[in-house]
């Protein structure tokens, strides 16, 4: 006769005869388990935790909407996401060496990081440069600097993405010209220009015009890039900076998401058609400690996303329903005590990324706490992933958390608080309206002061910071920008404005103003502004003046 299974003791009964009096007994670590974002967190889940799931509508399959399992069918087991560590400082020539060494280790992508006055529209002979020239990255002046920049890199075998959000327009008109310049035809082009505006206003700061205006030069961008380089992602809405400033995770993705709808409802109210542009339309977020907190903000993320783009703006093409999306571990979580540690943290976020589906990764290195990173710190950054890929077996299925009972429970936990916080902002008028009353702002902030509090009290624990500490002191930053790279950089941009026809110059910046005035695409002007030799800080200068120059006490919109 067949023995009859032992059935498995129901999870109430678990609780009442064995977990309770055992904790009574010996008790836990502390009385209260949650994530970032205060959800808490059970000692237990199981298949009474996601009752009535639907595996359909919610979970799916890879490749198949509402694509919380992976936007590609395949996913990494046809191609590992792309490795792209973030890096600029100084000169052009000095990125440019970082740039083809992280090439050669086995990078597949780059990323540009420009220094502060080339994303707030000032050429490096402005008096507002003084000081920042080259610090927290490249300075990019004309296209004289792009062409160093990228000296010996193919346009047509490596995708670039560039942080660029005020000037954006400008800099994917050099990166333009510079592929006409090298014979590379614009459909062959790949990469990102970050354009995302609105976070500027309150996770950032590199804001130059109004919102308005700046919007308008979005969606030219989107109109442009559809006709000219469909390969290129018009802009990555990023949450990175959300999180850096202090927001929870599911702050993080409702405040992206809701920024993406506006940039949505723009184009559209621009007169392009959804399937037009959306499929470009590309994400950026941060990757923080609680593995399993991120990887299901990253699952939550694709399901809402792709729920918005069908229901709400009716998109037929199953592209524009992809949330895509670039991964960077989380700068503000790196410590200069004991930076070594910052390797273990470093690691584990990339794994959560890895596990969350990302499409695209940059690894910090572990002294970026301390300066810019050194090459030896960027190398192991970058090793970092390839031992995650190659080695680990974690890319050898799709989506393997998928289908944990407390994965899946932390997905819907997530996504109803994102969505609920979204639906506030669709109270307030949209993500504008929004900004404008500071709601973002002061959620951030009440984060941010409420994380620092709780590691203060010690409620969370930073290791070498306020547990596990020692006598060794902070370890010294190994990495030092030249001082005299501003010198040489306006040395350069004066030898390069020698060799211009000034009234050419003339003519074209004063194009760009009249078209600002209109409602012509200001891309065509601004490309031929950059083909005719003017600078970054003229062209951004026309716009501003007849855009003007944001300042946050400003209502206009």
């Amino acid at each position: 006769m067949r023995e009859e299974k032992e059935r498995p003791q129901p999870a109430e009964d678990w609780r009442r005869t064995v977990y309770q009096p055992f904790k009574k007994k010996r008790g836990e670590r502390r009385d209260r388990f949650s994530t970032t974002s205060e959800i808490d967190i059970e000692p237990l889940y199981g298949p009474g935790d996601i009752e009535g799931f639907s595996y359909g509508d919610l979970l799916g399959y890879p490749g198949i909407y509402p694509f919380t399992r992976g936007v590609y069918p395949t996913m990494y087991r046809g191609r590992l996401w792309t490795m792209r560590q973030y890096a600029g400082f100084g000169s052009a020539e000095e990125t440019n060496k970082r740039f083809r060494y992280l090439l050669e280790q086995g990078q597949t992508g780059l990323s540009v990081a420009f220094d502060l006055p080339t994303q707030m529209g000032f050429d490096s002979d402005d008096r507002m440069a003084e000081g920042e020239i080259g610090r927290t990255g490249v300075a990019i002046d004309s296209l004289d600097d792009l062409r160093i920049l990228f000296k010996g890199i193919p346009l047509d075998r490596v995708s670039t993405s560039m942080t660029i959000n005020a000037t954006a327009a400008i800099l994917l008109a050099m990166y333009v010209v510079l592929a006409e310049e090298n014979g590379v035809p614009l459909n062959a082009i790949s990469g990102t220009i970050q354009n995302d505006i609105l976070k500027e206003y309150y996770a950032r700061g590199t804001f130059i015009y109004p919102p308005s205006p700046s919007m308008r030069i979005v969606t030219d961008i989107f109109a442009w890039c559809k006709d000219n380089t469909p390969q290129w992602n018009t802009i990555s809405i990023s949450g990175y900076h959300i999180r850096e400033a202090g927001s929870t995770a599911v702050q993080e993705i409702a405040f992206t998401l809701a920024d993406a709808v506006c940039y949505v409802n723009a184009a559209i109210e621009a007169g392009l058609g959804v399937d037009d542009f959306a499929p470009r339309l590309s994400f950026f977020f941060g990757v923080h400690n609680n593995l399993f907190e991120e990887v299901a903000k990253f699952r939550a993320a694709r399901r809402i996303w792709a729920r918005i783009m069908k229901e709400r703006f009716s998109a037929a093409d199953n592209r524009s329903c992809l949330l895509r999306f670039h991964t960077q571990t989380a700068g503000c979580s790196l410590t200069a005590q004991q930076i070594e540690n910052n390797v273990v943290r470093v690691t584990l976020q990339a794994l959560s990324a890895v596990l969350g589906g990302t499409q695209s990764l940059h690894t910090n290195s572990k002294d970026e706490a301390l300066s810019l990173p050194s090459e030896s710190a960027a190398l192991t950054a970058l090793r970092t992933q390839q031992i995650i890929a190659e080695e680990s077996g974690v890319t050898e299925t799709i989506d393997p958390l998928g289908g944990s009972y407390f994965v899946e429970n932390l997905t819907n936990e997530l996504e109803t608080k994102i969505t609920a916080l979204m639906e506030r902002i669709e109270e307030m008028g949209g993500m504008i309206h929004a900004i404008e009353a500071q709601f973002p702002q002061r959620e951030i902030e009440r984060s941010a002061y409420l994380y620092q509090k709780a590691i203060e009290k010690d409620e969370i624990t930073v290791v070498g910071v306020n547990k596990y500490t020692d006598t060794t002191g902070v370890h010294p930053a190994s990495f030092r920008i030249d001082p005299a790279i501003g010198a040489t950089q306006v040395a350069r941009l004066t030898e390069f404005k020698k060799g211009r026809d000034t009234t050419v110059v003339a003519k074209l910046l004063a194009d760009i103003e009249e078209t600002a005035r209109g409602s012509d695409n200001l891309m065509p002007q601004i490309v031929a502004a950059v083909r005719g030799g003017c600078t970054l800080g003229e062209i951004s200068g026309a716009m501003e003046t007849v855009f003007g120059r944001y300042h946050p006490s400003m209502n206009s919109t």
